[in-house]
């Protein structure tokens, strides 16, 4: 448990239009880890996220609420949310980057830790493809996007990852401390492939854990080809910059 270790961990969960999946990921959070604080980055969900999440926060407080203006894309809710966590009284020494979609298991959420408090990492990355990942419920398309897209990532910035575009990470306090979180160019999911790289170019030791992706039930998914082009450029520039 946290307090086993000094540990006070903080997760940050973005949504947009996540209504139905809000207050079930939060009990899963809370049951896996009842220590662990939250905080949701809404960007103005018209669905009444954001008003749902602010009843849940009032009658729970390891539960806080960040309302932004509209949606701005992934990196920025990301960038506002590890501000926000980094300049909180609490003095968390680790935040989390997790979806609300139940896609990222919150039983996992122990192991992402320990890999930092025990295993030594700057920063753990729940991994589909090590030994012992695997995803459940994609179609093909979605298998070759994701396969193809680390391909290309690996291949372009020489990442040792073997999953680069992965979105459920534990960063140490000082690896969002060390980096330029405004020098961060890329405003959807390529985001996760550039924020990785950055911290391996600063000299973060990664660790990647096993987990098992799962398709959302609920909901509709945020990726769409505009997200993943954008992520093809932001990679080859940021290739091209060195």
């Amino acid at each position: 448990m946290p307090e086993d270790t000094g540990a006070r961990p903080l997760v940050l969960l973005p949504t947009y239009n996540e209504r139905e999946n809000l207050e079930g990921i939060l009990d899963a959070i809370f049951a896996a880890q009842p220590n662990f604080h939250v905080l949701v980055i809404d960007d103005a969900s018209p669905d009444g996220t954001g008003d749902l999440a602010d009843r849940r926060a009032e009658a729970d407080e390891r539960v806080a609420v960040l309302h932004r203006s509209g949606k701005q894309g992934l990196g920025k809710a990301y960038v506002a949310g590890f501000e926000w966590g980094l300049a909180h009284a609490r003095g968390y020494t680790h935040l989390f980057e997790m979806d609300a979609d139940f896609s990222h298991d919150p039983r996992y959420l122990a192991a992402l830790l320990r890999a930092c408090t025990e295993g030594g990492a700057d920063l753990s990355i729940g991994s589909r493809y090590v030994p012992g990942g695997g995803t459940r419920g994609w179609p093909w398309h979605r298998q070759l996007l994701s396969r193809g897209g680390g391909l290309y990532a690996r291949t372009l910035l020489g990442l040792e990852l073997r999953d680069p575009t992965a979105g459920f990470i534990c960063f140490a306090r000082h690896v969002l401390e060390t980096l330029d979180l405004h020098a961060l160019a890329t405003r959807g999911y390529g985001f996760q492939i550039e924020l990785k790289y950055r911290a391996v170019r600063a000299g973060m030791r990664v660790l990647e854990v096993p987990i098992v992706f799962v398709e959302r039930e609920r909901g509709q998914s945020k990726m769409d080809g505009k997200i993943a082009a954008e992520a093809l450029v932001k990679v080859l520039e940021l290739r091209l910059r060195g």
